[in-house]
């Protein structure tokens, strides 16, 4: 290592870094606890590209299909994960039947309204019977 006795910066290569602390740095980058740029100045690291190369070297970015590469998650983790998704599920479905029960009372009280205008009115609201024909519909409709 170089030392300059003016400024007291310590010019450091590849050799000088240890592997624990290549994957220190790393970890933290991508942890988010640090950027680049303040792990560089942090740690007094030579230059911003030999923190890209750690990176592309230790880290779990697929550099090269650009993708994060995810990690297998343990099996507590994927109960936890799935015991949220049934939670969901189930209050989903509470509304659900919430609202198709709402929906089947809303169709009983339309009927009920209307069986009571015809009774009332005496006439047929619904559309269910075959329409009568007129006289001169009935003359129209015979054949010669």
């Amino acid at each position: 290592m170089n030392n300059s006795a003016k400024t007291g910066y310590v010019k450091r290569t590849q050799k000088d870094y240890s592997l624990s602390f290549k994957l220190q740095v790393v970890k933290e980058i991508e942890s988010g606890q640090l950027e680049r740029l303040h792990a560089h100045l942090k740690y007094g690291i030579q230059a911003r590209s030999t923190i890209t190369q750690w990176l592309r070297k230790y880290g779990t970015f697929d550099w090269e299909n650009l993708s994060v590469v995810t990690v297998a998650k343990t099996p507590e983790q994927r109960i936890v994960e799935l015991e949220a998704k049934i939670k969901l599920l189930e209050k989903q479905k509470s509304r659900a039947e919430h609202l198709a029960e709402r929906a089947d009372k809303k169709a009983i009280i339309f009927d009920m309204m209307v069986d009571l205008a015809e009774q009332e009115y005496n006439i047929q609201i619904r559309k269910n019977y075959a329409p009568e024909l007129s006289k001169s519909s009935k003359q129209n409709t015979k054949k010669p």
